[in-house]
């Protein structure tokens, strides 16, 4: 993920550090490779335009740290106003509930929502040390509430036995009665989606959510759409309160962008990466790290930290 717009940033850096000054027509011109490489990353206009609006004050008018260059400089700021975009930090998932604690997963069909239900259920069993009960809501795919109970069955995490013909409100409720029964912690409700986004749907998943009141309503979005992502995370969220995106296929997206747009358009967190095929491949997702594995100059920016540490002092 972010390989593209790697590369893009290092070009723009790169010429921007073998200048031993820059003046304001050179700041331009960075700032202007820095916009198309946001562009051609599938970030959309408004937030390229919004991130270089924010970034250029900074550039022109932030004094040269002394042993550190102009260009380095700017590295700083845009990994700042990177890591400002991106959410500043990791927002844990929110436990602060009677147990058993509602979760709903929403997104359209085909984005990884029921695969994302079970690779959230073991991340919270395993990182948590919280049972999971898995529900899947899901009564109009073909086999979706099988598949849901095989991946159960696979990986030891308790599923909600189907009962054919119930409706998602009905099976909310036998959900919450059955995980206080089998001691569960954390319940995750696997919602149906659709190919597009639609009113029936929208009425769907708000009246799941009036039943259950979940404590993280995740929006799971696969990464490889681009900027529809973004657009499908701002319907969603004039819908239900979302708390949360959760991001899948991020190892085959190289342009990273539904990352970067997502989380403006919606002002939710991404909370994690989906960054395989396996029930483990599951990624905290870190704004600061990611910041610096798309500019690829971490020990720049830890250099310039120092550098402005030491005259604080």
């Amino acid at each position: 993920m972010f390989e593209n717009l790697t590369n893009k940033f290092e070009e723009v850096f790169s010429s921007l550090k073998k200048a031993p000054s820059l003046d304001e027509n050179q700041v331009d011109e960075g700032l202007r490779g820095i916009r198309q490489a946001l562009l051609e990353a599938d970030v959309s206009l408004e937030v390229a335009k919004d991130f270089i609006e924010k970034v250029k004050p900074k550039a022109l008018g932030q004094e040269i740290i002394r042993s550190t260059s102009p260009g380095d400089m700017v590295v700083k700021i845009v990994y700042d106003e990177l890591v400002n975009l991106l959410g500043e930090k990791n927002n844990d998932v929110n436990l602060n509930a009677v147990p058993p604690v509602p979760m709903m997963l929403v997104g359209l069909q085909g984005s990884g929502k029921t695969t994302t239900t079970a690779k959230l259920a073991r991340y919270l069993e395993n990182t948590k040390k919280k049972k999971v009960m898995m529900v899947s809501l899901d009564i109009y795919r073909p086999a979706a509430q099988e598949q849901l109970k095989s991946l159960g069955e696979q990986n030891n995490i308790l599923t909600l036995p189907i009962i054919e013909g119930q409706q998602p409100s009905d099976i909310c409720q036998r959900a919450i009665s059955a995980a206080n029964l089998n001691g569960a912690d954390i319940i995750l409700f696997d919602t149906a989606g659709r190919t597009q986004i639609d009113l029936q749907m929208m009425s769907e998943i708000k009246q799941i959510e009036n039943t259950i009141k979940p404590a993280e309503t995740f929006l799971v979005a696969d990464s490889l759409t681009g900027q529809v992502a973004a657009s499908v995370a701002k319907e969603f969220n004039n819908t239900v309160n979302l708390s949360g995106i959760i991001l899948t296929r991020a190892d085959g997206d190289a342009r990273g962008g539904a990352a970067v747009s997502m989380k403006f358009v919606s002002q939710v967190p991404i909370k994690f990466l989906g960054i395989g095929e396996k029930i483990e491949n599951l990624e905290v997702f870190h704004p600061d790290r990611i910041a610096n594995r798309i500019l690829g100059m971490g020990d720049i920016v830890s250099l310039v930290e120092k550098v402005h540490n030491l005259q604080q002092e």
